[in-house]
């Protein structure tokens, strides 16, 4: 088992990613932006002063946050899957370069129209992701499945659709602990019942080979249903239900990465001569220090450490 987390919301540039990741006893980095771009859409200059600093320092990039089919990306249209398919193929390289094994994907935008769900729009998106995820099993990387705001985060029966569809040992599950939080439950009758995580963690976890530790609680549905209103907490302080997880996963020998995504860009501060990125950072470090915690509690409870 090991910690790791989206640096870029400790900070923008990779200068402050590798201080905070350093600051918490780390040495891995789930990278998404850097200087506020992608880093699959970075320069090849940029990726290699990247590359070059992370190697300095002993950091590794242990995941590729990518853009590849996520909830901006609408299944039937063939540009977004050709955009993604480019970024998929812009990320390899660099993946194979910095030793890194896993890229997250998603499975295109969720429809704000959900009777457009057809069995043949099913099939133009099972026949999409798998394509994505061959392109991943012929490179011998992973393609890690978040249940974001994409057709397999609608709902558990969903995320299993996709694996029964899918069938490939490179697709995998990336469970993301604080999602279902703001999400509907597209798999029950009533259309405003909220996804419980815990529930939903429980019907693919036999499928989970990595974890996004997020946390807060649901507030409203949005107008255009897609990222619905929630307020971020620290890990353990939300809906999230990740003290269960965690210790479920321990319990069961979970060797994989829990990756901090906190989300929560700006929390209450005395000192008003803080600027926001300390604030980011600070929020990042203490996020990660609680986490740690958590875990360290759950693993004496079940005897793991002395």
């Amino acid at each position: 088992m090991y910690y790791t987390g989206f640096a870029d919301e400790a900070g923008v540039g990779i200068e402050a990613q590798i201080k905070a990741t350093k600051e918490l006893g780390w040495s891995r980095i789930e990278s998404r932006n850097i200087d506020g771009v992608n880093i699959h859409d970075l320069s090849d200059e940029d990726f290699e002063r990247v590359a070059e600093k992370l190697e300095e320092v002993s950091v590794t990039i242990n995941c590729f946050g990518s853009t590849v089919a996520n909830w901006s990306r609408d299944p039937r249209s063939e540009e977004d899957f050709e955009r993604s398919v480019t970024e998929l193929k812009r990320a390899l390289p660099r993946m194979e370069k910095l030793g890194c094994t896993m890229i997250r994907g998603m499975s295109f935008t969720r429809l704000r129209d959900i009777s457009l769900y057809t069995l043949e729009l099913e099939k133009i998106i099972f026949n999409k992701v798998g394509k994505l995820v061959q392109i991943c099993e012929d490179a011998g990387v992973d393609y890690m499945h978040e249940n974001c705001a994409n057709y397999g985060g609608m709902s558990s029966e969903h995320t299993l659709k996709l694996i029964e569809n899918i069938q490939s040992p490179h697709f995998k599950l990336v469970y993301d602990t604080g999602n279902p939080i703001n999400s509907i439950d597209y798999g029950k009758v009533f259309g405003n019942q909220m996804q419980n995580a815990l529930q939903f963690y429980n019907d693919v976890k036999e499928f989970v080979g990595y974890v996004h530790i997020k946390d807060g609680r649901f507030i409203n549905i949005s107008p255009d249903r897609i990222f619905n209103n929630s307020e971020w907490t620290f890990p353990g302080e939300g809906e999230g239900y990740v003290k269960e997880i965690v210790s479920d996963l321990i319990s069961n020998g979970y060797d994989g990465g829990f990756s901090i995504e906190p989300h929560m860009a700006l929390v209450y501060h005395q000192d008003d001569s803080i600027s926001s990125e300390q604030i980011k950072y600070q929020n990042y470090v203490e996020y990660g220090k609680r986490f740690m915690q958590i875990v360290e509690g759950v693993e004496l409870r079940l005897g793991n450490i002395n």
